[in-house]
């Protein structure tokens, strides 16, 4: 079964720039869409960003201009990287399925200060 492992995250001040990526393991993702998710404390969570196989990017409204997603199927590895980051970006940050079909991995937490 497909595992993730998330990395990348940590504390930065608001203007900042991040690049979260997601490990893929026990099997090949590059057939999938793979988006990342956001989960704020108290707070569903939800999806900032997706890449479709064929490499086509969606993102949520509050993430367009300034997030970027990527994929390197060799690597079968997926990326995210955020600049201009603002406190309201503050959240574990997770990738999976489109579907969310597989295990959620332990995520990485990306705080953004004022």
């Amino acid at each position: 079964q497909v595992q993730f492992v998330e990395s990348g995250g940590g504390l930065v001040q608001a203007g900042g720039s991040l690049r979260l990526s997601c490990a893929a393991s026990g099997g090949t993702v590059s057939g999938y869409g793979i988006g990342w998710y956001r989960q704020a404390q108290g707070n569903q969570r939800e999806r900032v960003a997706a890449i479709g196989s064929n490499g086509t990017p969606t993102y949520a409204d509050s993430a367009k201009g300034r997030f970027t997603i990527s994929r390197d199927n060799a690597k079968n590895t997926v990326y995210l990287q955020m600049t201009r980051l603002e406190p309201g970006d503050t959240g574990v940050y997770y990738c999976n399925h489109i579907l969310r079909i597989y295990p959620w991995g332990q995520g990485t937490q990306v705080t953004v200060s004022s």
